[in-house]
């Protein structure tokens, strides 16, 4: 993709962002409190954990389904469930406010994402650490590289007012003193790091596991060099908080670190997000501006008769196809969903090659899929687990799942399942199963890829809101776990 062909792409993305940020920020206002004027009280007083937070992807944001996520999130939650107790979250409007705010005792914590520093722990105290990041200087991949501090003198340079990417310019600035920046009030470096992709700024910093979740939307983003060391990301509380609060967090990262379930969000969120590289990227968002368009109804279409995020079934179309109708494998699989003639068979599929026959009986396969898998298992997982049976078959996967119990580890878990499915392709594992062979790594980046081509999606094109209700006996109707007629088929048929 050339630069004038990046440019003009980069205008369509930006309305759509446009379109997209407002009903966000508004619906995460109903959603979030405003800031109390006075200390609160402990927890254990008034049974609330009142936490401050910030709008973004590595935080707290509203999901396509409407539900609030984010690692923060799940994390506080977590910890205000094992309290007994409510939680308030509070969204903060400029990233320098947390600090003050939190010394004021205006909130119990900060959970925001929030690097240790020397600096901060002067006047507030850090909980467990329980991610490491790295700083790392970002730039426009059109313009050159810069080798070292001393290439970023004399160029426009944006930070976030109150974050630790302003510390560590300080510390270099020591070395090049001529080295200046200029410091901006917001709380998201994602609009930083777009001012950096479109040109309009030379440089930003920013931590690595932003970096790397937003080179997939902007693809012409590149790392120059490291920051400083790495650092490690944990909760904030004042210099002087309740023993008592500051003793169940320890108690409660202590848990969740032995237990897995950290490494689990850690994945969750993470875990996928430098599986595309950057040709990969720029492809899919030149085919969402050429090729998207045509096939956007059809997708939304399969989302009221199943109710599976459109933009999802949209993602699973273009890992499978690239959004080509006329697809062919040399298996047989056919047309934009990529079915066997089993598969469209049983789901009273006429043309393969008839996009409009062929999206709907995907996303109806996909949905039994889902079905078909225990109601115990938790998404997003079960749509990930449900996704890779899309390529390797029921069959598969459950051989993967009795795997996984054997290696002990959570049969459902997609982050365990990571584990267990490439094994299937080993002559000591597949041997021990029912359904033998499979190419169970394949199917795992078929998952990874299908969970970024999603990220992107959301963030580009709305969601859609069907005006008709779902077609829920079309679920039942198309359900492969409840087929009396077909009684094999959970464990026989397969999309590839």
């Amino acid at each position: 993709m050339n630069h004038e062909t990046w440019t003009k792409s980069q205008k369509k993305v930006k309305l759509l962002t446009m379109r997209l940020f407002i009903p966000l920020i508004l619906a995460l206002g109903m959603g979030s409190c405003s800031i109390p004027e006075a200390p609160i009280p402990p927890v254990q007083e008034n049974h609330e954990l009142v936490v401050l937070t910030r709008n973004s992807p590595t935080t707290y944001y509203e999901d396509a389904q409407g539900n609030y996520a984010g690692l923060e999130y799940d994390l506080v939650k977590l910890f205000a469930q094992e309290l007994g107790v409510d939680v308030r979250f509070v969204v903060a409007t400029e990233f320098s406010k947390i600090i003050p705010l939190l010394t004021k005792k205006q909130v119990h914590l900060v959970a925001a994402g929030l690097t240790i520093t020397p600096e901060r722990k002067k006047i507030i105290r850090f909980g467990p650490a329980y991610q490491t990041v790295q700083q790392q200087i970002v730039y426009n991949t059109f313009a050159l590289k810069p080798d070292g501090i001393e290439d970023l003198i004399g160029k426009r340079i944006e930070v976030i007012a109150g974050s630790s990417y302003v510390e560590r310019l300080k510390q270099a600035k020591k070395k090049a003193p001529k080295l200046a920046w200029h410091e901006i009030s917001t709380t998201e470096i994602e609009e930083l790091l777009e001012k950096v992709a479109n040109g309009e700024v030379d440089y930003s910093v920013a931590d690595s596991h932003f970096v790397s979740m937003t080179q997939n939307f902007f693809p012409n983003l590149g790392v120059a060099f490291n920051l400083g060391e790495p650092e490690q990301l944990a909760w904030a509380f004042p210099k002087d908080v309740d023993p008592y609060l500051y003793g169940k967090a320890q108690q409660f990262f202590d848990r969740i670190q032995k237990d897995g379930t950290l490494r689990r969000l850690l994945d969750r969120y993470y875990g996928h997000i430098d599986r595309l590289n950057r040709i990969d990227v720029a492809t899919f968002l030149e085919k969402m501006n050429s090729t998207l368009p045509s096939y956007r109804k059809l997708f939304q279409q399969a989302q009221e008769i199943t109710d599976i995020d459109w933009r999802l079934i949209a993602a699973l179309g273009y890992q499978e196809s690239h959004w080509n109708p006329l697809a062919t494998s040399p298996t047989g699989v056919r047309g934009l969903m990529m079915l066997t003639s089993d598969t469209a068979d049983y789901l009273d599929v006429n043309d393969r090659l008839n996009p409009k026959e062929n999206v709907s009986a995907g996303a109806r396969y996909l949905l039994a899929l889902k079905e078909a898998l225990p109601e115990r298992i938790p998404e997003p997982d079960k749509t990930w687990m449900a996704l890779a049976a899309y390529n390797a078959g029921m069959g598969h996967l459950e051989d993967a799942r009795i795997l996984a119990q054997r290696m002990k580890l959570n049969p459902d878990s997609w982050t365990d399942m990571k584990k267990a499915l490439p094994l299937l392709s080993k002559t000591a594992y597949h041997t021990t199963l029912k359904h033998g062979y499979a190419r169970g790594g394949e199917s795992v980046i078929l998952v990874e890829n299908i969970r970024n081509y999603h990220n992107i999606m959301m963030k580009f094109e709305p969601a859609y809101n069907s005006p008709y209700p779902v077609l829920t006996s079309a679920k039942r109707e198309h359900s492969l776990a409840e087929s009396p007629e077909h009684p094999d088929k959970k464990v026989t048929l397969k999309a590839q």
